[in-house]
């Protein structure tokens, strides 16, 4: 019997029939080492073999558009892969196979492809994790990994989820930003600039806060890119984002436990293993929880200039969500400890917000030092924060203000022709 192109175009199976012949006629891994060209040659061979055995009258349009779909399914990302290759796309959303959101160069907006069902969903992230060994089903609903290009998945189904699933995944690009990229997009400006380069380069602690999506990651990797070439680094990170600039960089990566909850390798583990390493900095990509204790006694013994990312919506936000993982890191502290810690560990905290329709900039620049107040008690230290660039009426301001670690011992002040110093 033959049948006709309409027939055709409604049978959803044929890209699965032709995947699943791919996988039995041809060594995949051979065919991966080949030329796109060559892979879509043999695709279009074994199309052409199912279309003649079945009797199915097909045009050369439609013939295209199959093998390029099943060419995408089989070595990309399906029909993510256009927008997974957009260099302008951070962030592609998955809600439900017809409800897919991108972001693309800071704007969110639906995207036009999506997938067949829900199922199809599933398979697309199966594929992509089932490598590292690891799995999504009913007993194991939410899985988090890191794809091969350095993107990062995160899905969830049910009954971790209300809708039957949910996928993320977060784009990272290979080239590294600088601040003159960051001042020529108007994150900030060249005097702010001058002011984290003479930080970096003497040493000062920073704290790099914001919310989600407000460009923590890329503006550490910026401020990385101040430290001295001769320094050995080691970077502590839960999936890696991390870029840096520096030949003498050692990456540990944290680990979740398999499906048997072993295995497990936590931020805090690395933090305490990077201390026998000989590091003249640790940078940790993001602190969340118990590992602040480790990294602000790092900090504070030894380890001066090194940097993290946190989730505060400002500066006064930190240090409370700091004093708050001290504190549940171990029953025997205190707030008053923690606070203590805080002002000998944090100097500079550089504020990022995203805004509305896009744009990432740098809010603020502050200092953490001692609320000069004679009603406070020495062991019960208040935190203040002051401002030193802020960022107001759609233009940055410098305050004035000289922070306190400029005045100590040992800051070289190298950035001579800077007016803050």
């Amino acid at each position: 019997m033959n049948y006709s192109e309409n027939h055709f175009e409604n049978n959803t199976d044929i890209v699965s029939g032709v995947s699943k012949m791919l996988v039995e006629k041809i060594d995949i891994q051979k065919l991966r080492q080949l030329s796109p060209a060559k892979k879509n040659e043999k695709i279009y061979h074994v199309l052409k073999k199912i279309t003649d055995e079945e009797k199915i009258v097909i045009s050369d349009r439609k013939m295209a558009a199959l093998v390029k779909e099943i060419y995408e399914e089989t070595f990309e990302y399906g029909p993510m892969s256009g927008y997974m290759n957009d260099e302008n796309i951070t962030e592609i959303m998955i809600n439900n196979f017809d409800r897919v959101y991108i972001e693309k160069k800071g704007a969110i907006e639906r995207a036009d492809s999506g997938f067949k069902n829900n199922q199809h969903i599933k398979n697309f992230v199966e594929k992509l994790v089932s490598p590292q060994g690891l799995r999504i089903d009913e007993s194991s609903p939410m899985v988090d990994a890191r794809l091969d290009n350095g993107a990062r998945i995160n899905a969830v189904i049910r009954p971790a989820s209300v809708s039957e699933i949910a996928v993320t995944i977060r784009k990272f690009k290979n080239d590294l930003l600088t601040a003159d990229d960051l001042i020529a997009l108007n994150a900030l400006n060249h005097e702010m600039s001058e002011f984290l380069k003479a930080c970096v380069e003497n040493k000062v602690n920073i704290f790099v806060s914001g919310g989600t999506s407000s460009g923590k990651t890329t503006f550490l990797n910026v401020l990385s890119g101040f430290i001295p070439q001769k320094e050995r680094m080691v970077t502590i990170e839960e999936t890696p984002e991390l870029n840096l600039s520096i030949e003498n960089t050692v990456k540990l990566e944290a680990r979740h436990a398999n499906i048997e909850g072993r295995g497990e390798i936590t931020i805090r583990d690395l933090v305490k293993n990077a201390l026998r390493m000989r590091p003249d900095r640790i940078i940790i990509g993001e602190i969340r929880g118990t590992e602040a204790l480790d990294v602000l006694n790092a900090m504070n013994t030894g380890h001066e200039g090194s940097m993290t990312t946190i989730h505060a919506n400002s500066p006064s936000d930190v240090v409370s969500r700091l004093e708050t993982m001290i504190l549940m890191s171990s029953l025997n502290l205190n707030s008053a400890y923690a606070r203590r810690l805080i002002l000998s560990s944090v100097n500079l905290v550089v504020q990022l917000e995203r805004f509305p329709d896009g744009r990432r900039k740098v809010v603020k620049i502050c200092e953490l030092t001692e609320e000069k107040s004679g009603a406070a008690e020495n062991n019960n230290k208040n935190i203040t924060v002051k401002d030193i660039f802020t960022f107001s009426g759609d233009v940055f301001v410098y305050t004035g203000y000289v922070p306190e670690f400029f005045n100590k011992a040992g800051y070289k002040r190298k950035s001579h022709n800077a007016e803050f110093i």
